[in-house]
Parts: C-alpha cells; sequence; structure tokens
C-alpha cells in the first residue's frame, strides 16, 4: 500500500479532466453564490432591525437600496443610472465626502 494518495486526475483523458475541472468549479461558485446570499440577508436583518439614529445610518441604507437598484436595471437606462449617479453624489456633498464608499 502506498503512502501517497493516488492522483486519480492523472489518469483521466483531456475531456474528463475538463468535465471534472468543470464540476468542481461550478460547484465552487454555487457555494459562494449560496455564502453571498447568506450574508446579504444578514445584511438586510441588520439595516431593517432598527431606525436609523442619524443621516449616515439612513444615507448608508439609501445606499444599499439603489445599489441593488441599480444592479437591476437595464444597461440602456442611462438616465436612472445617472439619477443614481446623482443621487450618490448628493449623498456625499451632504455629508461632506469627496466620494462614497
Amino acid at each position: 500500500m502506498a503512502d501517497q494518495p493516488t492522483n486519480l486526475d492523472s489518469h483521466r483523458g483531456m475531456a474528463a479532466q475538463k468535465a471534472t475541472d468543470l464540476r468542481r468549479l461550478r460547484a465552487e461558485v454555487e457555494a459562494d453564490q449560496e455564502a453571498l446570499r447568506s450574508r446579504q440577508a444578514a445584511l438586510e436583518d441588520l439595516l431593517a432591525a432598527a431606525p436609523a439614529t442619524d443621516w449616515h445610518e439612513a444615507v448608508e441604507k439609501a445606499r444599499y437600496l439603489l445599489g441593488l437598484l441599480a444592479q437591476s436595471l437595464d444597461a440602456s437606462d442611462l438616465r436612472r443610472s445617472k439619477l443614481i449617479d446623482r443621487v450618490l453624489a448628493d449623498f456625499d456633498h451632504l455629508l461632506g465626502k469627496s466620494t462614497h464608499d
């Protein structure tokens, strides 16, 4: 019996190896997406848990929602994208920042 495990990948043909690599990558992406959904739900629970205590907290909640809206916009909807960018710039201006975080 060998001390080292047998590397089965080296015994597969190129097509089988590619299929295996694709399955592994897909599984990793799906796990990453599930972890992201979980973190996103935790963030949304935190944002919804209590009213903002100041303008900075209110702006962070609005930034998050505007970011979600921006992601869902059709790429050709330049008018709404521009409006979102302007609102974010207004937040920065009103809070005394040079750029949004």
